[in-house]
Protein backbone atom coordinates (compact mmCIF):
# COMPACT_ATOMS: atom_id res chain seq x y z
CA UNK A 1 0.00 0.00 0.00
CA UNK A 2 2.63 2.37 0.44
CA UNK A 3 3.92 1.97 -2.70
CA UNK A 4 0.42 2.81 -4.18
CA UNK A 5 0.94 6.00 -2.15
CA UNK A 6 4.19 6.67 -3.11
CA UNK A 7 3.62 6.74 -6.79
CA UNK A 8 -0.14 8.07 -6.89
CA UNK A 9 1.53 11.63 -6.71
CA UNK A 10 4.07 10.88 -9.67
CA UNK A 11 1.10 9.62 -11.49
CA UNK A 12 -0.85 12.87 -10.81
CA UNK A 13 2.16 14.59 -11.86
CA UNK A 14 2.58 12.95 -15.34
CA UNK A 15 -0.72 13.41 -16.40
CA UNK A 16 -0.76 16.90 -15.36
CA UNK A 17 2.32 17.39 -17.52
CA UNK A 18 0.70 15.62 -20.32
CA UNK A 19 -2.10 17.91 -20.15
CA UNK A 20 0.02 21.00 -20.18
CA UNK A 21 2.14 20.14 -23.02
CA UNK A 22 -1.07 19.42 -24.92
CA UNK A 23 -2.38 23.03 -24.00
CA UNK A 24 0.68 24.44 -24.86
CA UNK A 25 0.93 22.58 -28.88
CA UNK A 26 -2.64 24.30 -29.07
CA UNK A 27 -2.11 27.53 -28.27
CA UNK A 28 0.82 26.94 -30.85
CA UNK A 29 -1.01 25.88 -33.75
CA UNK A 30 -3.67 28.77 -33.06
CA UNK A 31 -0.77 31.08 -32.98
CA UNK A 32 0.14 29.22 -36.35
CA UNK A 33 -2.99 29.65 -38.25
CA UNK A 34 -3.30 33.69 -36.90
CA UNK A 35 0.29 34.58 -37.81
CA UNK A 36 -0.08 33.39 -41.53
CA UNK A 37 -0.79 37.21 -42.72
CA UNK A 38 1.15 38.84 -40.74
CA UNK A 39 5.14 39.66 -41.70
CA UNK A 40 6.61 39.42 -39.07
CA UNK A 41 5.49 37.78 -36.23
CA UNK A 42 6.64 36.36 -32.18
CA UNK A 43 4.85 33.87 -29.87
CA UNK A 44 5.67 33.68 -26.18
CA UNK A 45 3.00 32.41 -23.33
CA UNK A 46 2.44 36.10 -22.03
CA UNK A 47 1.70 37.72 -25.68
CA UNK A 48 1.55 37.38 -29.76
CA UNK A 49 2.14 40.00 -31.31
CA UNK A 50 2.30 40.28 -35.42
CA UNK A 51 3.12 43.27 -38.03
CA UNK A 52 1.87 43.70 -41.03
CA UNK A 53 3.26 47.05 -43.12
CA UNK A 54 2.54 49.68 -40.42
CA UNK A 55 -0.16 47.98 -38.38
CA UNK A 56 0.97 46.15 -35.33
CA UNK A 57 -1.61 43.68 -33.77
CA UNK A 58 -1.16 41.85 -30.17
CA UNK A 59 -3.26 39.66 -27.88
CA UNK A 60 -3.17 36.71 -25.73
CA UNK A 61 -2.77 33.40 -26.22
CA UNK A 62 -5.32 31.18 -26.25
CA UNK A 63 -6.07 27.25 -27.92
CA UNK A 64 -8.89 28.67 -29.89
CA UNK A 65 -6.26 31.50 -31.14
CA UNK A 66 -5.33 34.89 -29.94
CA UNK A 67 -7.62 36.97 -27.78
CA UNK A 68 -8.57 40.99 -26.53
CA UNK A 69 -6.53 41.50 -29.94
CA UNK A 70 -5.63 45.23 -29.98
CA UNK A 71 -3.89 47.10 -32.76
CA UNK A 72 -1.89 49.95 -33.75
CA UNK A 73 -0.15 52.07 -36.50
CA UNK A 74 3.51 52.71 -36.18
CA UNK A 75 2.45 56.02 -37.71
CA UNK A 76 1.01 57.21 -34.08
CA UNK A 77 3.53 56.01 -32.63
CA UNK A 78 5.95 58.80 -30.90
CA UNK A 79 8.41 56.72 -28.86
CA UNK A 80 9.41 52.96 -28.28
CA UNK A 81 10.94 52.12 -24.63
CA UNK A 82 12.00 48.84 -23.22
CA UNK A 83 10.94 48.37 -19.29
CA UNK A 84 12.47 45.41 -17.31
CA UNK A 85 11.15 44.48 -14.10
CA UNK A 86 9.23 48.18 -14.83
CA UNK A 87 12.33 50.12 -14.88
CA UNK A 88 13.63 52.01 -18.43
CA UNK A 89 16.67 50.08 -19.63
CA UNK A 90 18.16 50.99 -22.93
CA UNK A 91 17.31 48.75 -25.74
CA UNK A 92 21.30 48.23 -26.60
CA UNK A 93 21.88 47.02 -23.11
CA UNK A 94 19.22 44.68 -22.22
CA UNK A 95 19.62 42.02 -19.73
CA UNK A 96 19.17 38.44 -20.50
CA UNK A 97 16.82 37.60 -17.85
CA UNK A 98 13.61 39.84 -16.63
CA UNK A 99 10.13 40.40 -17.14
CA UNK A 100 10.28 42.59 -20.28
CA UNK A 101 7.75 44.83 -21.83
CA UNK A 102 7.73 47.02 -24.86
CA UNK A 103 5.77 50.51 -24.39
CA UNK A 104 5.30 52.57 -27.61
CA UNK A 105 4.20 55.97 -26.39
CA UNK A 106 1.19 57.22 -29.16
CA UNK A 107 -0.52 60.38 -30.30
CA UNK A 108 -3.98 58.81 -30.14
CA UNK A 109 -3.63 57.11 -26.99
CA UNK A 110 -3.85 58.83 -23.61
CA UNK A 111 -1.82 55.81 -21.93
CA UNK A 112 1.08 53.94 -23.60
CA UNK A 113 0.82 50.66 -24.89
CA UNK A 114 2.48 47.98 -23.36
CA UNK A 115 3.22 44.79 -24.96
CA UNK A 116 5.13 41.56 -22.35
CA UNK A 117 7.80 39.72 -23.71
CA UNK A 118 9.04 36.90 -21.63
CA UNK A 119 13.06 37.43 -22.87
CA UNK A 120 14.68 41.22 -22.74
CA UNK A 121 16.80 40.18 -25.60
CA UNK A 122 14.01 39.48 -28.00
CA UNK A 123 11.84 43.23 -26.79
CA UNK A 124 14.69 44.59 -27.59
CA UNK A 125 15.48 43.40 -30.98
CA UNK A 126 11.33 44.33 -31.59
CA UNK A 127 12.27 47.85 -30.25
CA UNK A 128 15.30 47.95 -32.63
CA UNK A 129 13.76 46.88 -35.85
CA UNK A 130 10.10 49.05 -34.78
CA UNK A 131 12.82 52.23 -33.98
CA UNK A 132 14.24 51.22 -37.55
CA UNK A 133 10.74 51.42 -39.13
CA UNK A 134 9.78 54.72 -37.60
CA UNK A 135 12.74 56.11 -38.52
CA UNK A 136 12.05 55.31 -42.36
CA UNK A 137 8.64 57.01 -42.72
Amino acid sequence: MERGLFWLPLLVLFFWLAWAGWNEYQKLEAYKTWAEPFERAKYDIYAVLGQKGRELTWGLPTRKGPVNLETVSLDGVQSIRLLVNEKAVALDAAPTKGRAVLELACADRPQPVRIPFTEPPLAAKWGHYLQENLQAQ
